[in-house]
């Protein structure tokens, strides 16, 4: 049966342990592997990109695969042709398509059509190989399970995913945002049927200093995320205080470390010093996406 991976809740709190299991295996240079050997996956990216196209095609490639990368020109996803048009025609071509879009229903309608794997490369609705990467580099810096998790700003996709993995771990998850930016009821439940699971918790505030009192993980992310640029000015002035910078990273325990998905708007969302000092982990987390999305794709294919 063909499976992919289109949000966190696609993968139970065993499967995500098995895919950290295996990327830490792979960092370290312990295990080598060529799942995808004689196969082609397909990235087709409606939004712009660093850290995931260079990931997924060095992943693609050390499993012995080839990436093929498509701009949002060359197929026009939703637009030119139908996602079911596009799936139908790249699952006969294909053997995986990564996608990095607006629209969650594209990734959904693909999978549905294509007959091969799907794998979430970023939508709005959820980022879920953001979510694996900052797993993993949790677990270098101290590890999960008990620990105090508090991410600061927009309740969006990055939380969303976020807070389903982390309390699938044991994770005590904090969330400090704006009224209005909250992230929605559905997901918390989600969260707390997997904390309830582990041993985590999940909890909504509006505070930041309540969020990162004693923490162990400062977790923030953009206040304006692609296709909300109209937005900024006013999300500017709403998030007025939610700031990771020094003053609130003192608050949290001594040893708590810093986490950014990237891009970054430095001097919004994260102070310079905070985010170029000594408790950030940001490039361990940039690093680790190609180790957490290598092996979700052996894990897949291994299957």
């Amino acid at each position: 049966m063909t499976r992919s991976v289109l949000s966190v809740a696609d993968l139970s709190a065993d499967e995500i342990g098995q895919t950290l299991d295996l990327a830490l295996e792979t960092k370290r240079g312990r295990r080598t592997s060529a799942e995808l050997a004689g196969k082609t996956a397909l990235l087709i990216f409606q939004k712009p990109s660093l850290r995931t196209r260079v990931s997924f095609e060095l992943a693609v490639s050390n499993l012995g695969g080839r990436p093929l990368y498509l701009s949002p020109p060359e197929v026009g996803l939703g637009e030119r042709e139908s996602p079911e048009d596009v799936g139908g025609v790249a699952g006969r071509y294909c053997d995986l398509i990564v996608c990095r879009t607006f629209d969650q229903s594209n990734l959904e309608r693909l999978a549905a059509s294509s007959g091969v794997p799907v794998v979430n490369a970023l939508s709005d609705w959820e980022h879920p190989c953001q979510a694996l990467a900052d797993l993993l580099t949790i677990r270098e810096h101290g590890g999960a399970k008990g620990r105090v998790l508090a991410y600061v700003g927009d309740g969006n996709n990055v939380a969303r995913s976020l807070v389903l993995a982390a309390c699938g771990e044991g994770m005590h998850v904090r969330l400090a945002s704006p009224a209005g930016y909250e992230l929605d009821a559905a997901s918390v439940d989600a969260a707390s049927q997997r904390a309830d699971a582990s041993g985590g918790s999940i909890v909504l505030l509006s505070d930041p200093s309540e969020a990162v009192a004693s923490a162990d993980v400062i977790y923030t992310d953009t206040w304006t995320s692609m296709g909300q640029e109209l937005e900024a000015t006013q999300r500017l002035e709403d998030f007025t205080g939610y700031q990771v910078n020094a003053e609130l990273v003192a608050e949290a325990s001594p040893a708590a470390v810093v986490m950014h998905c990237l891009p970054a708007h430095r001097g919004e969302e994260i102070s310079d010093d905070v985010l170029d000092g000594p408790q950030s982990v940001v490039l361990d987390q940039a690093e680790n996406r190609l180790h957490a999305q290598q092996a979700l794709l052996a894990w897949l294919f291994s299957r």
